[in-house]
């Protein structure tokens, strides 16, 4: 008769605690009645399967199913931890291997075993070993010796949880005891305690009075002492705001002390400046005018001779002949550079004045840079302080560098290059000789009131295109 195929699906009932099909034979071999199988108390179903693990090796391969053989390759210690699902299935399920696991098992245990087999309970045994080779062997009358194992369990179990709970009830009782002779020794210190408390609160109690009178006193005299540190505080802080005040408009006032004092001395350093500048100016005029006091005695243009005033009143001339002009002309460049020629002379250009009368067809850049050539090559020839003037309305663009010597000024926005020039001219000091070139009357007459020299336009352009 072939084996029949087994799985690991357990089969709820037997080892697995709960019970199995009806069906299944008992297999006592005298009892032809079906019982179901019973259910394990913990304790003989981890015995059981403990004891089918530890001869699960010994069983061929050829006689055990496929999951059972993996179960017999685990070791030994890790067999029933691991292994104890598939192997309570299978002695659920599968009579025979429980018949092949129970023979070795039973020869194992040896008196123990036949004791079993033959239907007998040891009394010195232990019942879960007892009713596990009953449960594997089978023999007549095994169900009662698994009800005395569960029964022997159950006692063991009550019995344990009774010692349990009486240790416990002993040791509270031990804890207890020692509590109420430790309690009744505090009671013994603290009524001592306490009687020294009573005589101590007694003592306290008339040092309190005491204490409270002169309380009493220092609470009043701190009440008046707080009014009057109140009364001195306000007083204190009234003073101190006053003073606050007062310092703050003190030091307002020396604010704008330092700021006029340090504004005055600025504008007299610049006065200063300016009128030593002015007096240096002059006095090194003066002290090169002798050299050219001959040439500085003719410097205004003289419309007649001394000459041709005699002979207009003292002689004839012939027809047609008139006055012989020997002065130097506005527009004379010889003229121009007899006046260069002075000691600290100062030339002054009225810029596009110059420019637009010498070369208008060129753009104002290219003006600017032809006049400011000219000018400085001018200056270097002269020795002369050379300053040329022009209009800044419009946008400077190309402004070549300054030559050595020369300056070059834009009027601000709001002021004409001509205002610009008569700033110039009342700026330098009375007696220096200072020539201003425009073709422009109304700056030629105002720089004439100031003690300047008016040139016209074309005896610069002469000059420097002689130069």
């Amino acid at each position: 008769m072939s084996e029949p195929e087994l799985t690991g699906r357990p089969d709820p009932g037997g080892v697995s605690g709960v019970p199995a099909d009806p069906a299944a034979p008992d297999e006592t071999g005298d009892d032809l009645d079906f019982q179901p199988e019973p259910i394990l108390p913990e304790p003989v179903r981890q015995r059981v399967i403990t004891l089918t693990a530890a001869v699960l090796a010994g069983i061929p391969q050829d006689e055990l199913s496929v999951p059972l053989r993996k179960v017999a390759k685990f070791a030994p210690n890790r067999r029933a931890r691991m292994g104890g699902p598939v192997i309570a299935a299978h002695l659920t399920a599968d009579p025979i291997f429980r018949q092949r696991v129970s023979q070795r098992v039973v020869t194992e245990a040896g008196d123990l075993g036949a004791a079993v087999v033959d239907g007998v309970s040891p009394a010195a045994a232990d019942p879960v070993e007892v009713a596990a080779l009953a449960y594997l062997a089978r023999p007549a009358g095994w169900r009662d010796l698994l009800d005395a194992a569960e029964h022997a369990v159950r006692l063991e179990a009550e019995s344990a949880a009774v010692g349990e709970v009486l240790q416990a009830a002993e040791s509270r009782a031990q804890r207890a005891e020692h509590d109420r002779a430790v309690a009744r020794v505090e009671v013994e210190k603290l009524r001592d305690e306490l009687a020294k408390a009573h005589q101590e609160l007694s003592a306290v109690r008339e040092e309190s009075r005491g204490t409270a009178k002169a309380l009493r006193e220092a609470q009043a005299a701190l009440k008046k002492a707080t009014d009057s540190l109140a009364a001195e505080r306000g007083r204190l802080a009234k003073n101190t705001a006053d003073h606050d005040a007062e310092l703050r408009r003190l030091r307002a006032k020396l604010a704008e002390a330092e700021a006029s004092t340090s504004t005055a001395r600025q504008d007299a350093r610049q006065q200063r400046a300016v009128d030593e500048a002015r007096l240096w100016l002059l006095l090194e005029t003066i002290g090169q005018a002798a050299v050219g006091l001959r040439r500085e005695l003719a410097l205004d243009p003289a419309t007649i001779l001394p000459a041709d005033a005699t002979a207009e009143q003292y002689a004839d001339r012939p027809a047609g002949a008139g006055p012989s002009a020997r002065a130097q002309s506005q527009d004379d460049p010889g003229r121009l550079d007899q006046l260069l020629a002075l000691p600290k002379v100062h030339l002054i250009v009225d810029g596009y004045n110059v420019t637009k009368r010498g070369y208008p067809e060129m753009s104002l850049e290219q003006q600017r840079t032809r006049l400011i050539t000219a000018l400085g090559a001018l200056g270097a020839q002269t020795r002369a302080e050379v300053t040329v003037v022009f209009d800044g309305a419009e946008k400077v663009h190309g402004l070549p560098p300054n030559p050595r010597g020369l300056r070059v000024l834009f009027s601000r926005k709001g002021e004409t290059a001509d205002e610009l020039v008569r700033r110039l001219v009342r700026a330098e000091p009375a007696g220096r000789p200072i020539v201003v070139v425009s073709s422009d009357r109304e700056v030629a007459d105002g720089v004439r009131r100031h003690g300047a020299y008016p040139m016209a336009a074309d005896s610069l352009l002469r000059r420097v295109a002689r130069g």
